[in-house]
């Protein structure tokens, strides 16, 4: 088993903890090693992660997986975009990813990605809260973790831009629960001209989560 990442002075009020998703996702890409590596020999890929929370996912993925590439992660939350420094840092990684606040990838050049990482903010609620207008709202957590109807709408606006957010030869690693419907969505992407495998499913709690890998 690959080592975890230290994570250290979170703030839980405003960051999102890492929990059984997200180390649903480290095990994900320590099952993937083997693929990952061998696609990307030679290359110095493009590795995004979307709302990087504490950081732990990025930096165990450069620890462990894909020494070798060009880092760039987003987060909505600036709390977050400090905090996934820190937690680089704490691991001797410094200086070897950009942390940028910003939606999404919306200031990204188009077709640039070849590894997106998304856990997105899946938990259904009547609406996707609105993002706060201070960094000391108390609400940014909820950014983190509502999803709107079916907790689908941040997750569709990246699923139905991929083809402008991924490169040639790129792909999308994406987590869901059970009550966004993930078959359904793997069936729609498909019909899409999309590749997609289920890598993992887990029962965590009283949720079932299932991480999607999505390819040309």
């Amino acid at each position: 088993m690959l080592p975890t990442p230290i994570i250290n002075d979170i703030d839980y009020d405003r960051v999102y903890e890492p929990s059984e998703d997200s180390f649903l996702l480290l095990d994900c890409f320590e099952q993937e090693q083997g693929t990952l590596q061998s696609k990307l020999k030679g290359k110095l890929p493009i590795i995004t992660e979307i709302g990087t929370g504490s950081g732990i996912v990025t930096t165990f993925i450069l620890q462990n997986i894909l020494q070798n590439g060009v880092y760039m992660t987003t987060d909505i939350n600036p709390h977050a975009c400090n905090q996934v420094l820190q937690t680089l840092k704490a691991n001797g990684q410094n200086n070897k990813v950009d942390s940028l606040q910003m939606d999404l990838t919306g200031a990204i050049r188009s077709n640039l990605i070849d590894i997106l990482i998304f856990n997105p903010p899946y938990v259904p609620a009547e609406e996707v809260p609105d993002i706060p207008d201070s960094n000391d709202d108390p609400t940014w957590l909820d950014v983190a973790l509502l999803g709107g109807e079916d907790g689908m709408k941040i997750t569709w606006k990246v699923l139905r831009n991929l083809d402008k957010i991924l490169s040639s030869d790129g792909i999308a690693y994406i987590l869901f629960c059970a009550r966004n419907k993930p078959e359904s969505i793997q069936e729609y992407m498909q019909s899409s001209g999309w590749k997609v495998d289920i890598i993992l499913t887990r029962k965590a709690g009283w949720e079932v989560l299932s991480i999607l890998k999505f390819y040309r």
